[in-house]
């Protein structure tokens, strides 16, 4: 998908990405993490609510907010917690796809 301005070609994000050499698993890593982060940072700024703030309220220092947000450290499931919590959010196990809420809707043979 590279683009072209003024008679140049430019690769784009998307070519890089699709020509990788990374796995499926390691690009589903990938875009959960930035999905997650992506949340956490759009509730705390709908929020009106500081790195700082939202450092204090969880109980942490706002250098490990900072760091959670420019993905520079992969945060431990209590730590998600701690930094959901005061936002109003949680985490929660949801079927990635309709195929996978179906089975896990069928009865189950005993």
């Amino acid at each position: 998908m590279s683009m072209k301005i003024k008679g140049d070609t430019f690769t784009t994000f998307h070519d890089l990405w699709e020509a990788s050499h990374l796995t499926q698993a390691e690009k589903d890593e990938i875009q959960l993490k930035i999905d997650l982060v992506g949340k956490l940072i759009e509730a705390r700024e709908r929020q009106g609510i500081s790195q700082k703030r939202l450092a204090e309220m969880a109980g942490l220092k706002q250098p490990a907010i900072a760091r959670l947000e420019r993905m520079q450290a992969t945060p431990q499931i209590d730590t998600l917690f701690k930094v959901l919590k005061p936002l109003g959010y949680t985490l929660a196990i949801v079927p990635d796809s309709a195929e996978q809420r179906k089975k896990d809707e069928a009865p189950r043979k005993q």
